[in-house]
């Protein structure tokens, strides 16, 4: 944990850091390919899942038996429609032989693809294994054996609920049934169902691990057995997300993949990892696993079926694939970056450009990244793209015909699906706002026309904006602006600070008032109870603004208005805790805008004294942020102190992090190997545990990583900024060391 003596490791000035950093090497990143079975219900109740030799996929379904050749997207089938259908169980042997257990009997398939029931068994085969010598045949009549190409059969003393079969050593044979994990066979039946034997004696299904140890696998969890002796288990509390088992494989790499009710989870012999959600799968319903030659997991669901595949990269790749989907869909005119809306959840034929009250924050954290991408770089199309974006930023100002009021975005005036449109408030609406909020604004008129009558723009512009603004403009003057654009820069930036002082440090809107939440005035922070809440991170925003104005503009205007505050207002004071942790107050959208503010008053300030207090807040701040694993945070205390506090987990987040930006809903409130809370906030259900970036929602750096429950069902699509603008900065400050 760090403490006051954290404070001696920082720098006055960013620069970026010395030799060093993680190295750009290589690694898999996963990402899902949904192969839904047409339209019918019954024909995506996949029961199980084998890939054959050549490669192509076969899925047992309560419609029958379909199959996928390799390399294709649209199934064939039912294969033998009408006679195998409902189909149990579907395995492949070492010659390519596919074998199905079906309502009727056992099936297998020819070289043509097309199926042929095995003579002699009419009875329903429920569980089926293609071994390296023989094949067996389960279900409640008894067991078949086919070795040499003649089938023998043999009564069994067990349930006749039999799930799955499975060779065992020396010709003997397991069966997972509802009534315990049965051994059959070298003349000694054993059957495995009392406590301490068993996790649970209703068992679904049973494999053999790449170490020999046999997994059982039911209701309440996996039981691990060596030589025939219970060796581990695994429930909820070692970190299954589930006690709902369903099924049970062994990966080509050696990890254990564990299909439940709510997604899919591997062992790799340390950690579980867990893959779950419509990212991952067309549903949590997992029934089988299979592996094709390639290591592409192909995933039975209720849903249909799900490939989980891999493909090797480095963060410079991923970062262009993020660029090209954010130029894609989320730059909309005239120049703002901001997710997209789809009409069909996941669909991106569907896309449509959406607005946000951040729209103005946002662009200008892409402004940022674009900004540290060219000084990483010299890339000119960096430096043009981080241009546009300014220009972006300095429209939302010009649009508005003001000396220095920003909007917080523009839309074309013929959208009709604008968020917060305008509206008229009752008297009674209003008393009732007030009531729940004493410092709300009842605003009836957020959108108004520009003069020339090509955009609509929103007023009613908040703290935020105007600090993502800020900061937005200092990456640009000091990454990548020349002299003459510096000077644009300065002009700008002066005009903006010069209203929000003239105001009486509140930026008022075109009523004359000031805005919800952009409010920086000593009367109202130091003086007010309702606005104590904002005391000190508003503190920290209104200094920084002062101080990125001095340095650009060299005006000692701005230096003094920001001594009179610092001291003549005892905002040091407030700054010194401006990171709140009372639980009523905290928000992650405080965390954020600290991060954005705290670089100009590092950076840029001179006096020992007063850069000993920042860096004492700095740390403060850090220590209430850094258990969230955001390589954004990192990355700004780390230019900040001059070394990365925590390598490892920024890099291992943006390896992890998902290629589909497709903001689905991540619903961890089924996990039962997490706990619900109230922390760090008190307001949304969180986790116990932070879940790695692949098993949570897609976020912005506002966003609570906490939070149990997140994503819109698919309807949006993140711009990628969230993870390009730490990268970049990473590259940057030599946190991240480009690969060789």
């Amino acid at each position: 944990m760090l403490n006051e003596m954290g404070v001696l490791l920082l720098s006055s000035i960013c620069v970026p850091a010395a030799a060093g950093g993680v190295a750009d090497a290589p690694f898999v990143q996963e990402y899902h390919e949904p192969f839904a079975i047409g339209e019918d219900a019954d024909a995506n109740d996949v029961r199980a899942i084998a890939v054959d030799l050549a490669g192509n996929v076969w899925a047992a379904t309560k419609a029958g038996v379909f199959s996928l050749e390799k390399g294709a997207r649209d199934w064939q089938g039912p294969v033998a429609a009408g006679q195998a259908g409902p189909a149990f169980d579907i395995d492949a042997d070492a010659s390519g032989t596919v074998w199905v257990a079906a309502w009727n009997g056992v099936y297998r398939a020819t070289a043509a693809a097309r199926l042929e029931k095995v003579e002699g068994i009419d009875q329903p085969v429920t569980a089926l294994h293609a071994g390296e010598s023989e094949v067996l045949a389960a279900g409640p009549d008894g067991l078949w054996r086919m070795k040499d190409g003649h089938w023998t059969t043999e009564p069994l003393r067990c349930s006749q609920g039999i799930r799955a079969v499975l060779c065992g050593a020396g010709g003997g044979v397991w069966l997972a049934t509802a009534a315990g994990l049965y051994h059959h066979g070298d003349g000694a039946d054993r059957l495995y169902q009392a406590e301490g034997e068993i996790v649970s004696c209703d068992v679904r299904d049973a494999v053999h691990a790449a170490d020999g140890c046999l997994w059982a696998a039911g209701l309440g969890g996996v039981t691990v057995y060596k030589d025939g002796t219970r060796a581990q288990h695994f429930t909820p509390k070692e970190g299954l997300p589930s006690v709902y088992v369903q099924s049970v494989a062994c990966g080509p790499d050696g990890r254990m993949w564990v299909g439940t009710d709510s997604g899919v989870s591997r062992y790799d012999g340390h950690t579980w990892s867990l893959r779950h959600s419509r990212r991952w799968l067309l549903s949590d319903d997992v029934r089988d696993v299979a592996f094709d030659g390639e290591g592409t997991a192909w995933v039975a669901t209720s849903a249909g079926v799900s490939a989980i595949k891999r493909r090797m990269m480095t963060l410079a790749d991923k970062a262009k694939y993020f660029h090209e989907v954010c130029m894609a869909r989320h730059v909309r005119a005239p120049g703002l970056v901001e997710k997209c809306w789809l009409e069909t959840p996941g669909d991106l034929s569907t896309w449509r450009p959406e607005d946000d009250d951040n729209d103005g924050q946002y662009t200008a954290m892409y402004l940022a990244m674009e900004s540290y991408r060219y000084a990483a770089t010299k890339d000119p199309e960096a430096a043009a793209k981080a241009k546009k974006a300014f220009e972006a930023l300095r429209f939302l100002h010009t649009v508005t015909e003001t000396a220095g009021f920003v909007a917080r975005t523009v839309i074309p005036p013929t959208w009709d699906h604008m968020h917060d449109p305008n509206r008229t408030y009752t008297e009674r609406e209003a008393v009732e706002a007030r009531a729940r909020d004493p410092r709300y604004k009842p605003v009836e008129v957020r959108w108004r026309p520009s003069s020339d009558g090509k955009w609509l723009w929103k007023g009613d512009t908040s703290s935020d904006e105007i600090t993502g603004h800020f900061w937005g403009y200092k990456c640009y003057y000091d990454l990548v602006a020349d002299e003459a654009e510096r000077a644009h820069v300065a002009g700008y930036v002066r005009k903006v600070m010069d209203y929000i002082i003239d105001g009486g440090y509140v930026l008022n809107d075109i009523d004359g008032t000031h805005t919800r939440w952009a409010v920086w005035s000593p009367e109202k922070l130091n003086h007010d109870p309702d606005w104590a809440a904002e005391r000190g991170i508003n503190s920290v925003e209104i200094l920084s603004y002062l101080k990125t104005t001095y340095h650009m503009t060299g005006d000692d205007k701005y230096q003094q208005e920001y001594l009179r505050l610092l001291h003549g207002q005892d905002y040091a004071n407030n700054v010194r805790r401006a990171k709140t942790f009372a639980p009523a107050w905290r928000t992650h959208i405080d965390d954020e805008l600290l991060a954005l503010a705290y670089p100009a008053l590092l950076e840029y300030e001179k006096d020992p004294a007063v850069v000993a207090l920042y860096r004492e807040s700095l740390v403060l701040w850090y220590n209430g942020v850094r258990h969230d694993r955001s390589p954004f945070m990192d990355y700004v205390y780390g230019a900040l102190a001059g070394s990365d506090p925590q390598p490892d987990h920024a890099v291992s987040f943006l390896r992890d992090v998902p290629l589909d930006l497709i903001r689905w809903r991540i619903d961890n409130t089924q996990r039962e190997d997490l706990e619900r809370v109230r922390a760090p906030e008190i307001e949304p259900l969180q986790t116990d545990r932070l879940p790695p970036a692949s098993e949570r929602g897609v976020m912005r750096w506002d966003n609570n990583p906490w939070s149990a429950v997140q994503g819109d069902g698919g309807h949006t699509e993140s711009d990628g900024v969230f993870w390009l603008l730490p990268y970049w900065m990473g590259r940057y400050h030599g946190f991240v060391r480009p690969a060789d």
